[in-house]
C-alpha cells in the first residue's frame, strides 16, 4: 500500500509538470492552528479525550484548477494514558507519555471540483492529498514528579546505542475543504493523518525485558519506568507489553487561511 500511494505520488508530480491548460497558477502561503492526536498502544479504542494544541504553516504552487503540491510543517504534542483505557490489561499496565510533534510534508493535492480564485461558481471544493514526510517526536513520562525522556532508559531492553531513532519516516495523507473568503484569501479545514513507520512513538511495542538486567544497564529508575503496574507486577521477563504487528499513528485537524499570489490566466486556444 505504501509503496502504491508512494508510486501514484510519483506519477502524479511527473503528470503536473507537463500540463499546458492550466486556468489557474500561482503560489499560496498559509497558516493553520488545530489539534493533534495519537493512537497506538496506548489508545488502541481510538478515544479522542487527548487532543492537543497543533499548528504549522504550508507553501501551496497551483498547476491548475485541479491540481497542487505542497510542502508544509507541522508542530504540536500527543499524549496518552492507560489510566483511561476501558481494557483491564492496559489499565493495569498504567503506562503514560506525552511527546512533542514535528513534521515536514511533500504533497500531491487534487481538488474533486475546479476550484478557480475568485470565480463565481468554482470557489470552493473538497480536496485530497499524499505524499511523503519526515517527523521528530521524543516520548517522555512523569515519575515521582520528575519528568523523563524514555527513550534514554531502554524501556523494552534497548541495549545503549540501539535505540529507536526519534525521526521516523511517514506518509502523509487525508482530506480538506477550501473555499475563497476573497480574491486573494481562502480558508482551509483539514483532517491529515500520518501513516508512520515505527511503533515507539509511545516508547512501547515489544516485551517486557528482565528488571535485574535493565537495572544494570540503565540504573534504578529505569524498571520503574518500565515497569509501572500494581500488585502483583505485570512485567515479567518476555511478557507481551505492546502490539508490535501494528505501527502507531496520529492525526491533526486544522484550519487555516492562505493568501494567494497568483493570476487567472485563461487557458490556451490551439491553432
Amino acid at each position: 500500500m505504501i509503496k502504491n500511494t508512494l508510486w501514484m505520488t510519483l506519477c502524479g508530480i511527473f503528470f503536473v509538470g507537463n500540463l499546458a491548460f492550466a486556468q489557474m497558477r500561482g503560489w499560496e502561503v498559509g497558516g493553520f492552528v488545530g489539534g493533534a492526536n495519537y493512537f497506538g498502544d496506548l489508545n488502541t479504542n481510538f478515544r479522542i479525550n487527548r487532543i492537543q494544541l497543533a499548528g504549522g504553516g504550508a507553501a501551496r504552487f497551483n498547476f491548475n484548477d485541479r491540481l497542487a503540491l505542497r510542502l508544509g510543517v507541522h508542530a504540536g504534542r500527543i499524549e496518552a494514558y492507560d489510566s483511561d483505557a476501558t481494557n483491564i490489561f492496559e489499565k493495569s499496565r498504567n503506562l503514560s507519555f506525552r511527546s512533542p510533534i514535528a513534521d515536514a510534508a511533500f504533497q500531491l493535492e487534487f481538488n474533486f471540483m475546479p476550484y478557480i480564485h475568485g470565480h463565481r461558481e468554482f470557489y470552493y471544493t473538497p480536496y485530497m492529498f499524499t505524499g511523503p514526510a519526515v517527523f521528530f517526536f521524543n516520548p517522555r513520562t512523569q515519575l515521582n514528579d520528575t519528568w523523563y525522556d524514555l527513550r534514554d532508559y531502554g524501556t523494552e531492553g534497548q541495549f545503549k546505542g540501539e535505540e529507536y531513532n526519534s525521526i521516523q519516516g511517514a506518509i502523509a495523507y487525508g482530506f480538506g475543504f477550501k473555499m475563497d473568503l476573497s480574491y486573494r484569501w481562502s480558508m482551509n479545514l483539514e483532517l491529515s493523518a500520518r501513516r508512520i513507520f515505527t511503533d515507539y512513538i509511545d516508547d512501547v511495542s515489544g516485551v517486557y525485558p528482565d528488571s535485574r538486567d535493565l537495572r544494570n544497564l540503565r540504573g534504578e529508575v529505569a524498571p520503574a519506568l518500565s515497569d509501572r503496574s500494581g500488585e502483583p507486577k505485570l512485567g515479567t521477563n518476555g511478557r507481551q507489553r505492546g502490539n508490535g504487528k501494528k505501527n502507531d499513528a496520529f492525526v491533526f485537524l486544522t484550519v487555516g487561511a492562505f493568501y494567494y499570489f497568483g493570476n487567472i490566466r485563461c487557458p490556451t486556444i490551439s491553432r
